[in-house]
């Protein structure tokens, strides 16, 4: 009789295993690693943010947010597996992806899209009674252009190689906090970001500096920069650093979701489903302003390499039709 009821309960429990969902073993095994960015910076309130969220309404997974230099080191370490998610704007993407990053012919291609977070636009800050109206007047100046391998470092050299004065004036790789600090200390003449508006590391040198912000809007259109790179033209509001500051002029690059294209499907597809519901969307955006943008509607926008299967899978549910360039 006990041997009758031990086969049983065997052959129940094979039969519960055959019948478990598809993919819940991986899921239940997962674990994750989400490259964000440089202290003060946006990836890194996002990194968090999803290290929190998922594993509340997924609890088989574990994800935790790792530092980064930003969206270059983030491409590099995702193609390699290092990070299994990572934050990337989508002109380093489609670079890389070509063997075209500054001093790097490697072609990164083994990254995926999951979606479209936030647009981060370029941000000169200088002091209001500097006298700069041009980032052509930083000849000759201390310019702090974000961390060594971040996006906001590669897409200012970008700029000012493209304005032909990169190696006229003395960049300065500091992260958002420490050129914001050494801005304050009269250490440096600006600092440039690539991050979503308002940034915290401007409004701490707003606080004992009055600052205003340069046009690279109108650098950008007059020498052909649009032209050169897939950037899209913006204007940072009025306000948004101060009340009586200007609108001012800029261009943006689209900040993705990224993922290693040897990731589970059935992980990626959980994980895409819960950051896009209408509650996983209410609460990354309630870390951060930017991440508002971060919707169904915005999707994929700006994804400049194939998404993920599982990203795919989520979309075309929702209703999309994913172009071919991006299957």
């Amino acid at each position: 009789m006990k041997k009758t009821l031990m086969l049983s309960l065997l052959v129940l429990g094979i039969a519960s295993l055959a019948l478990a969902p598809a993919g819940s073993a991986v899921a239940k095994e997962y674990k994750a690693k989400v490259g964000g960015g440089p202290t003060g910076g946006t990836f890194n309130t996002f990194a968090n943010a999803m290290a929190v969220y998922i594993p509340k309404v997924l609890p088989e997974m574990k994800v935790s947010a790792v530092g980064s230099g930003g969206s270059v080191e983030n491409v590099k370490r995702v193609n390699s597996g290092e990070s299994d998610f990572g934050l990337c704007y989508a002109v380093d993407l489609a670079l890389a992806a070509k063997g075209e990053l500054p001093k790097d012919e490697t072609k990164y291609t083994n990254t995926r899209i999951v979606g479209f977070l936030y647009g981060a636009p370029a941000q000169l800050v200088v002091r209001a009674d500097s006298g700069f109206k041009s980032a052509k007047d930083l000849v000759g100046k201390r310019v702090a252009v974000g961390n060594a391998g971040s996006g906001a470092a590669a897409s200012a050299e970008r700029f000012f190689r493209h304005l032909g004065i990169w190696d006229n004036f003395k960049p300065q790789f500091l992260g958002y906090s420490a050129a914001a600090s050494a801005f304050q200390d009269g250490k440096i003449d600006a600092f440039w970001l690539l991050v979503g508006y308002p940034n915290r590391s401007i409004i701490e040198a707003a606080v004992q500096t009055k600052i205003a912000l340069i046009d690279v809007g109108a650098d950008a259109a007059a020498s052909g920069f649009y032209d050169a790179f897939a950037y899209i033209p913006m204007e940072i509001p009025a306000n948004t650093y101060g009340e009586g500051m200007p609108a001012c002029p800029s261009f943006q690059d689209a900040c993705l979701l990224t993922v290693n294209k040897d990731a589970p499907e059935e992980a990626v597809y959980e994980i895409t489903k819960a950051l896009w519901s209408a509650e996983g969307m209410a609460a990354i955006s309630e870390a951060h302003k930017s991440f508002a943008s971060m919707n169904m509607e915005n999707n994929f926008l700006g994804a400049s390499v194939p998404l993920h299967p599982g990203a795919a899978k989520f979309w075309t549910e929702a209703g999309l039709t994913i172009p071919d360039n991006l299957k």
